[in-house]
């Protein structure tokens, strides 16, 4: 992540997602009324019909088109993890699967392979981690608006979905301090094993995402305040992301729990906010379930995946290119020489 002041601040932030645009629902009449002709019983492709009328609602066209998919993965490093072992595994990791994906190696590569989806890695300084978040604020004000600020840069012209996915030894504890502070609960509500620990190590995480609630309280007047103090620099990336992309008009597939708890950063600012965001997966992760059910939100896929990574994400661009290709391919009963339903 460059070393530069800031592009935006937080207010400024703010202040744009008091201005994100609605949906283009001209965009969506159209899909319902092409729907209605397709041959096929009305409703019979069922969550399918309903992820297309909501691509191009956010696409702001009709019919809407998938053909240049994105993966964008942001890895960043928690210095929580270090300072209260709350990974089963090194923070060198982090730094260890950016050169993983950068080769080819890991899931995600063969997931975007299978979707003719384009993967961006964005490493953010992982030389230099966040404060350890149980001693006070994990960013200060110009860190959080910094990788904010680089997280829109991922949104570039022309892209038609962008999935959202990241890499970071001990994001799942700085997820679950994000959805104790925003939503109430204890610890235990929200932690999980993340990575593969042991009771014990449970035990540490738990009272590490208290002692972080407890450090911060004072400070964390919004959900802004929130991410910054709680949060990392990879997840204030993926907010910055999916405003961008409401701002492009470009539809977001969420990956699992520390993805999904960055975007309830801004469903805690405005509940409109996400709608132009699908959640691709439930992860194994407990603390996923909870929030999805806080959100009011169901999602794509329940595998029982946990890697992140976007792999989920990337997995469930398929179904999206799937829904839009039956939409836009299938014949109307007109054009197939097909009777419609009698009556």
């Amino acid at each position: 992540m460059p070393d530069q002041q800031p592009a935006v601040t937080l207010d400024e932030i703010r202040e744009l997602i008091r201005k994100l645009p609605g949906p283009d629902l001209e965009a969506g009449t159209a899909v319902l009324q092409r729907e209605a002709q397709l041959t096929k019983p009305p409703g019979a492709l069922g969550k399918l019909e309903d992820i297309v009328y909501w691509v191009a609602c956010w696409q702001h066209d009709a019919p809407p088109s998938i053909r240049h998919p994105r993966v964008a993965v942001f890895a960043g490093n928690h210095g929580v993890a270090e300072a209260r072992k709350v990974s089963a595994f090194p923070t060198a990791v982090t730094a260890q699967m950016v050169r993983n994906f950068a080769d080819g190696g890991a899931a995600v590569n063969q997931l975007c392979r299978i979707a003719d989806s384009d993967l961006r890695v964005y490493e953010m300084d992982l030389e230099h981690p966040t404060a350890d978040f149980t001693q006070g604020p994990a960013m200060d004000e110009a860190g959080c608006a910094r990788a904010l600020t680089y997280g829109m840069m991922a949104v570039e012209t022309g892209i038609h979905l962008i999935a959202l996915g990241e890499m970071g030894i001990g994001n799942t504890t700085s997820a679950s301090a994000l959805c104790m502070a925003l939503f109430g609960g204890s610890a235990s509500d929200w932690v999980g094993p993340g990575t593969g620990l042991d009771g014990e190590g449970l035990g540490r995480k738990a009272q590490a995402v208290e002692d972080a609630i407890a450090a911060n309280k004072a400070a964390m007047a919004d959900p802004l305040e929130i991410l910054r103090c709680v949060g990392g620099v990879e997840l204030a990336a993926i907010v910055g992301a999916i405003i961008a992309a409401r701002m492009a008009r470009t539809p977001v597939l969420l990956d699992g729990f520390a993805c999904t708890a960055a975007a309830a950063v801004l469903h805690a600012v405005d509940p409109r906010a996400i709608d132009h965001c699908l959640v691709a997966h439930v992860s194994a992760e407990p603390g996923h379930r909870r929030l999805l059910e806080t959100l009011g939100r169901d999602a794509l896929l329940d595998f029982g995946m946990r890697l992140g990574e976007a792999s989920g994400a990337a997995l469930a661009i398929n179904i999206v290119k799937a829904a839009v290709e039956c939409h836009a391919g299938m014949a109307t009963f007109a054009e197939a020489g097909i009777s419609g339903k009698d009556g």
